[in-house]
């Protein structure tokens, strides 16, 4: 990497987290055409579109991101995330849920995952797996010390939710 790449790339992360999205996404998009096999540029510039309500344009970033190497593992597991989430708010529903899902294969157990799959899976119709998913999260990942103290009901009942007795 370069100097002047890596310079270029973190005034244009800090505009975005400044809330100049605008001025970051056209940076961005000079550095992507200057650097198209660059994945950290690419989610950088999925990034800002996102932020700027462009989820479509967005996508092919993301993708281009997470088809490239050199993304750290957090920003593999934002690309991951951001991808799923676009394809549901997109109401690409299909493409949402094996983004997710493939996304959760490389962060096994992940909740941030958990909880947007949950989201499209609802969206697609499937509200009684992203109920069970969003226990199954809450139960591993809760540090509130009731829910710990029945996680593993919470968890068993996860997989029997429509259980009843009598």
């Amino acid at each position: 990497m370069s100097d002047e790449r890596d310079t270029a790339l973190a005034e244009a992360v800090h505009l975005r987290e400044q809330g100049q999205p605008a001025q970051a996404r056209e940076r961005l998009l000079t550095l992507a055409d200057r650097h198209p096999q660059d994945a950290e540029i690419a989610y950088q510039t999925a990034w800002a579109h996102d932020v700027l309500g462009l989820e479509a344009e967005a996508v092919p970033f993301y993708e281009r991101a997470l088809s490239g190497a050199g993304l750290s593992p957090e920003d593999r597991h934002g690309a991951w995330l951001g991808l799923g989430s676009t394809f549901r708010v997109l109401g690409r529903r299909d493409e949402a849920l094996t983004t997710l899902r493939r996304g959760l294969e490389e962060f096994a157990g992940d909740a941030a995952l958990q909880a947007f799959l949950a989201m499209a899976l609802y969206s697609a119709g499937e509200p009684r797996e992203a109920v069970r998913g969003l226990l199954k999260a809450l139960a591993a990942t809760s540090e509130d010390g009731h829910v710990r103290a029945y996680r593993r009901a919470i968890e068993y009942y996860a997989d029997h939710l429509d259980e009843t007795v009598g």
